[in-house]
C-alpha cells in the first residue's frame, strides 16, 4: 500500500499540463477543489468529470498511476461513506436493527464518495506535472501579494515544498524498514486492530529516527550553502506566463462559470 502513495511525486513527461506555469496549476487546483464543494447536485459533477479527464489526458499521466493512489485512502474513503450512508436522517428505505439507510444518506455518501476521489486525483495532477522547485516558486510568486501584512511568503513555500519532497522518501524509507522488521519476524499483518496498532511501534521508532536524522542534514546543506531566506535572493529561472498560460486561465474561468450556473439553476 505504501508503493500507492503518488502525493508529492512528479511523473516526468513533456505535455501540455507539465508545461504551464506552476501559478496556473495551483490556481486551477484550487479551482477545481471549491468547485467540487460548490456543486450541491450529481447534474453540477458532469462539468466536472470533463474537466477532470480532459486534463489527465492532456497530462499524459496514465490514469491508472493517479488511480493507485486512491488505495491509499481506500479505509477512509469506505469509512466516510458508510457514516454517511446509516447516520443520516430522511426518508427510510432500509431498516436493520437500530441503523437505516435513508435516500438522503445515500445522496450524502454519494456526493462523499465523489469528492473525496476527485479531491485527491485532483491534487495528485498537480504534484504529478510539476516539479518541487517549480512548485516553490509558483507558491512564493502567487502568494507574494501577502507581504504587504509581513507574512513569510518564501518560508511557507519553502516549507511546503521540502514537505511534498519528503512524502516519497519517507514512504520508501518505511517500506525498507518494514521489510526489514519483517525480515526478522515481524508480523503487521495478522491480529486484532489493537494487536497491529502495537504492531506499528518497532515501525516508528527507527522512521523517526531517520526523519529528523534526514531533516539535520538538509539544514545543515542548507546552512553550508549559505542559505539565509528569501530576502534579496534571484531566480535562476524567473517564472513568465506565456499565450497557452491566458489560455489555461480563460478555460478555468469557464468552468467556474459553469458550475456556479449549474448550482443556480438546479
Amino acid at each position: 500500500m505504501l508503493r500507492d502513495i503518488t502525493l508529492g511525486q512528479y511523473y516526468p513527461v513533456d505535455s501540455a499540463i507539465h508545461r504551464l506555469d506552476p501559478r496556473v496549476k495551483l490556481f486551477g487546483t484550487m479551482v477545481f477543489l471549491v468547485s467540487l464543494f460548490i456543486t450541491d447536485n450529481f447534474i453540477g459533477y458532469i462539468p466536472a468529470i470533463a474537466f477532470l479527464i480532459t486534463v489527465i489526458s492532456l497530462s499524459k499521466v496514465p490514469f491508472k498511476y493517479m488511480v493507485k493512489g486512491m488505495r491509499a485512502i481506500l479505509f477512509l474513503l469506505l469509512f466516510s461513506v458508510i457514516c454517511n450512508l446509516f447516520m443520516a436522517r430522511g426518508d427510510v428505505i432500509f431498516s436493520f436493527w437500530k441503523l437505516s439507510i435513508t435516500k438522503q444518506g445515500i445522496k450524502t455518501a454519494g456526493f462523499m464518495a465523489i469528492r473525496l476521489s476527485f479531491l485527491v486525483i485532483g491534487s495528485s495532477i498537480m504534484t504529478l506535472t510539476t516539479t518541487p522547485n517549480h512548485l516553490t516558486d509558483g507558491l512564493e510568486k502567487g502568494l507574494s501579494f501577502l507581504k504587504i501584512f509581513k507574512v513569510p511568503v518564501h518560508d511557507i513555500a519553502m516549507m511546503m515544498s521540502i514537505a511534498l519532497r519528503f512524502i516519497p522518501i519517507l514512504v520508501e524509507e518505511t517500506d525498507k524498514i518494514m521489510k526489514a522488521q519483517m525480515a526478522r519476524g515481524a508480523d503487521f499483518e495478522s491480529g486484532n486492530l489493537i494487536k497491529k496498532v502495537k504492531s506499528l511501534i518497532p515501525l516508528l521508532v527507527p522512521l523517526f529516527v531517520s526523519a529528523f536524522r534526514r531533516a539535520n542534514d538538509l539544514a545543515m546543506a542548507m546552512e553550508a550553502r549559505g542559505y539565509r531566506g528569501g530576502d534579496g535572493r534571484t531566480k535562476m529561472k524567473p517564472l513568465k506566463y506565456h499565450a497557452n498560460d491566458a489560455v489555461a486561465y480563460l478555460v478555468l474561468f469557464v468552468y467556474l462559470g459553469a458550475i456556479i450556473a449549474i448550482r443556480v439553476i438546479f
